[in-house]
């Protein structure tokens, strides 16, 4: 009886050691990604984005996220924007076929306000989202907001850091979403090219996730530049 209890306890042991690593919290993952501000007037830009995560540093595919949106700029220090993003999610750390896969619709708001202390550049961007989700269990509407801190400080002409802090609450079911705690360093290549290698913290409430990051940063001007022969 006793050897059989032991037993049992061996099995449930392993069980939830097992389960707790199958949804690839003890992996370290990666994002790699591209941002670009395209301005087509004084006051217009378009936004583009693409991302492109990981389970694993570079295999073991879990999202896809294609965004871009609209920009229109107030001053130098403050931005709104409307814009759409796609979201294809693989949910499961292990190749299960047909399971925890969804695609997502969403449309969001934005502003961004900026503003500086000394050598430290600030960010403030609160963001809106509609979310239309499509999933194995059927379709569903959800709602949410984020809230993103960002400070970044010049190590010079081309090094910098850049951290933030970024809460998700939800407009329905729990109230918080998730945490995402981010820190990296940058290198200006041109004015308006640049990259940034960081790290991760991504917080759920009942999950934890680490995650390296590679960000290219390009800004393009679309404007008709004026021939000043003409």
């Amino acid at each position: 009886m006793k050897c059989n209890l032991i037993t049992v306890v061996a099995v449930i042991f392993c069980l939830i050691k097992l389960n707790a690593q199958s949804d690839g919290q003890d992996n370290l993952g990666a994002w790699y990604m591209y941002f670009g501000t395209n301005k087509v007037s004084e006051s217009w830009s378009i936004h583009t984005e693409a991302q492109f995560r990981f389970f694993e540093t570079a295999s073991n595919f879990n999202q896809l996220l294609l965004r871009t949106g609209a920009n229109y700029h107030i001053s130098e220090k403050a931005i709104a924007t409307f814009g759409y993003a796609y979201i294809n999610t693989d949910g499961t750390f292990e190749d299960v076929e047909g399971e925890e896969n969804s695609k997502e619709h969403r449309i969001f708001q934005q502003f961004i306000l900026k503003n500086q202390q000394g050598k430290f550049a600030f960010e403030h961007r609160y963001r809106i989202e509609q979310r239309f989700i499509d999933s194995q269990n059927g379709s569903d509407t959800e709602h949410r907001g984020r809230y993103r801190l960002q400070v970044t400080y010049p190590l010079g002409e081309k090094w910098f850091l850049n951290a933030y802090d970024e809460v998700f609450i939800n407009f329905q079911n729990d109230l918080f979403g998730q945490n995402r705690l981010y820190g990296a360093v940058g290198y200006k290549i041109e004015k308006d090219f640049q990259i940034q290698l960081g790290f991760l913290k991504n917080h759920f409430q009942n999950a934890q996730f680490d995650r390296l990051q590679l960000g290219v940063f390009f800004n393009t001007d679309l404007r008709k530049k004026t021939d000043p022969k003409s």
